[in-house]
């Protein structure tokens, strides 16, 4: 659906299906008041519980939501700055793995809405509430909360993963829920082939309706125009509340189930014919990269790097800049980034780089890298293509070269990472195109580990 365009669900009544796309053309969008008013009736649940294996080291010790992006922020601010900057202001969190970093995050920077107005954003940890057993998946998470979520009323109901990176205007979203009169609506992107092997995928027909949809297939179903790209799931639903419950109370009571979205609910609806819907990122998407919507999944460490190091670029995919759509954080009261030293051979700079608060560059270059808050560079070092996380200490003489440096990481003097893959190996982790990721285990630091 375009921008200009909106129904509203009681106009609807009495048309048949065949007759939804001349119907969604017919009627105009109504004043953006009523567009924001289905924001007002929605409640977010952000799913934010999950551990992601896949970055491997970098989620020892934190889930996926709360690893640090972007040189001040975390994953999991994206969500929910989408959802504030929407008019989203009913927002539970669903946490269960290594939460205290992200549980802490949360309580430190997303406090401000106000609870007067009704605004909150509620941690929702696994609590064994309704069963013994922890969140045993996506769906069980909304599930398992069920008598909370209830309580506060809502209509709609947007259920959110917590580990991506994007810009999305929600309140477009559930205009086109309500539009399309569908029991469910689900964010699509066109990906590539080889990238679909990790998420949802679904054919759709004219009218945007779900015809069919397979979890994490080993051989996606292209695109009929595109055989190179297929529609993938964003992870991003929508709901009517009443609808929602029912739906997970007859999936609580399926002992064959996984509780899962994208594994069992979706292709359960879609299989008995009831209306789920296709919603087109590019359809609400802020953040439009060369005309292409920008969204990140960077759930793997080559996927993670590359998304930080792309910040570095003249003009990047993703707009942090954009004051008119901010990425909210908490923000540690910091002083400026300082760089020392102007002697030849010992200059402290950073070309195209993003550096953060605390940080100080003394005698060293940094090229093409995110130096988060509080980084310590010492005397003579090169840095280049480089992703270095908060609290970090690099000592003299230190060459780095696309390389991921965890937090608290006390890099020795003279240290050499990403020069010589096959010694890289023998200390660090290197991925498939050859990323050195360094934790502080990895030298020897137990700094997550009582003494």
């Amino acid at each position: 659906m375009s921008i200009g365009e909106v129904e509203i669900r009681g106009h609807m009544d009495g048309f048949d299906q065949g007759g939804q796309a001349a119907d969604r053309r017919r009627y105009k969008r109504r004043a953006s008041w009523e567009v924001e008013s289905l924001a007002h009736d929605a409640l977010a649940i952000i799913l934010a519980g999950g551990r992601g294996s896949r970055l491997a080291e970098l989620t020892d010790w934190r889930a996926k939501p709360a690893v640090p992006f972007g040189g001040k922020f975390r994953i999991i601010d994206f969500a929910l700055s989408n959802c504030v900057n929407s008019g989203i202001r009913r927002i539970g969190i669903c946490t269960q793995y290594k939460a205290q970093s992200l549980i802490r995050h949360v309580q430190r920077g997303w406090s401000f809405l106000d609870g007067r107005l009704g605004e909150f954003v509620e941690l929702l940890p696994a609590q064994q509430r309704v069963t013994a057993e922890w969140y045993r998946g996506t769906a069980d998470a909304v599930y398992q909360n069920i008598d909370i979520l209830r309580r506060h009323e809502r209509k709609y109901v947007l259920v959110l993963a917590g580990d991506h990176v994007y810009k999305m205007d929600y309140a477009r979203m559930l205009a086109d829920h309500v539009a399309s009169r569908a029991v469910m609506t689900v964010a699509c992107i066109d990906v590539p082939l080889a990238d679909a092997i990790q998420l949802g995928v679904m054919t759709v027909d004219a009218n945007g309706r779900i015809t069919a949809f397979k979890e994490k297939p080993a051989r996606p179903v292209p695109m009929p125009d595109r055989p190179e790209r297929t529609l993938a799931s964003m992870g991003i639903y929508v709901f009517d509340e009443a609808f929602l419950y029912e739906q997970l109370i007859r999936d609580a009571e399926d002992s064959g189930s996984s509780h899962d979205f994208g594994k069992d609910l979706i292709p359960r609806l879609v299989e008995s014919g009831l209306p789920v819907h296709a919603h087109r990122f590019r359809d609400s998407c802020v953040n439009m990269a060369n005309g292409k919507p920008y969204w990140r999944d960077v759930g793997t460490l080559d996927a993670y790097w590359e998304a930080n190091t792309d910040l570095t670029r003249v003009v990047p995919d993703l707009n942090l800049y954009d004051r008119d759509w901010p990425i909210w954080s908490y923000q540690e009261q910091l002083p400026p980034a300082k760089f020392v030293f102007d002697d030849d051979g010992r200059r402290g700079m950073a070309v195209d780089s993003l550096v953060s608060g605390g940080c100080i560059v003394s005698g060293s270059m940094v090229r093409r890298s995110v130096l988060f808050s509080n980084v310590r560079v010492q005397n003579y070092c090169e840095i280049e293509d480089s992703v270095v996380l908060p609290n970090v200490e690099i000592g003299n003489n230190v060459t780095l070269r696309r390389v991921i440096v965890d937090k608290r990481c006390r890099l020795p003097s003279g240290l050499e990472a990403g020069i010589d893959p096959v010694a890289d190996r023998k200390r660090f982790h290197v991925t498939d195109r050859g990323v050195t990721v360094i934790v502080p285990e990895s030298l020897g630091q137990r700094v997550h580990h009582r003494k």
